[in-house]
């Protein structure tokens, strides 16, 4: 494929932005009525199947993990999906724009990861209602 037909995709899929690859296995944890569909069914779309819930019982190359300021604790979560990763694996946080009913803060995020050992490398829009942050974990 062409870098051209490449950045056409990325507009008409936003989530060709996530650098997902044909074949990886997604997990989605936190997944309820107010998620992007529009973004599931990129991703689905991308890696060609569809993604891994909760129940999953073996490692991902990626989670895509749905969180809102009432989930819980957020540092909790992102440990527990770091345990779900295959070994260089990422995590993509996904949470209310500002203004958004379960908004958090980039700081609260950007502790939050820290505090469970992951890198922050960047944060993009993803969906109307929601922002994405990539975080990747250290190599074991």
């Amino acid at each position: 494929m062409s870098a051209t037909a490449d950045h056409a995709e990325e507009r008409t899929n936003p989530a060709g932005r996530l650098g997902f690859e044909p074949g990886q296995v997604v997990q989605e944890i936190g997944y309820d009525d107010d998620v992007d569909q529009d973004l599931r069914e990129g991703i689905e779309s991308i890696i060609g199947a569809d993604l891994v819930d909760e129940d999953y019982d073996d490692v991902a190359d990626a989670v895509v993990l749905w969180f809102r300021d009432e989930d819980g604790d957020l540092t909790d979560a992102l440990v527990d999906s770091i345990g779900l990763l295959e070994d260089g694996g990422m995590i993509w946080l996904l949470t209310p724009k500002t203004g958004r009913d379960g908004y958090i803060e980039p700081s609260d995020i950007n502790d939050a990861a820290q505090t469970a050992g992951l890198s922050q490398t960047k944060s993009i829009s993803v969906a109307k209602d929601w922002t994405g942050t990539r975080l990747t974990a250290p190599k074991r």
